[in-house]
């Protein structure tokens, strides 16, 4: 039952463009216990299935910009071949503290990101004009 739970929210959160893979890992490490290296690659299979469902939807919408994507995707591969190879060699408890503190900057800059989109302006009133002194 953990596993459809678990399954079904980084498919929810991965279908939104939010990082599923992420949410995959943090929560196999947690709830089921399972080792770094071992959620991580766990993710990859996981990861393959469920970006095919989010493009055919994507592209359907419209939602994707090729000349950007192909590039982008092609440097991701060589980029995941290196990360996959130091992964591989990194000490689990190493490894572990890497995607902490990946997560930990993560929430930092979408909390920063927040807070700039909500903040209060200023009060800027441009319609009343101040005189200082004086008559109008």
């Amino acid at each position: 039952m953990k596993e459809i739970v678990i399954g079904l929210i980084a498919g929810i959160v991965g279908g939104l463009g939010m990082g599923g893979g992420t949410v995959l890992i943090l929560l196999l490490s947690i709830i089921s216990n399972v080792e770094q290296h071992i959620a991580q690659a766990t993710n990859v299979i996981f990861f393959v299935p469920m970006s095919i469902a989010a493009i055919f939807t994507f592209i359907k919408n419209k939602n994707i910009k090729f000349k950007l994507a192909i590039p982008i995707s092609l440097l991701g591969i060589v980029g995941a071949s290196i990360g996959a190879i130091i992964a591989i060699n990194l000490d689990m408890q190493v490894l572990r503290k890497v995607f902490g503190a990946f997560l930990i900057l993560i929430a930092i800059y979408q909390s920063y990101s927040l807070y700039k989109r909500y903040r209060k302006p200023k009060n800027r009133n441009t319609s009343t004009k101040q005189y200082k002194g004086g008559k109008i």
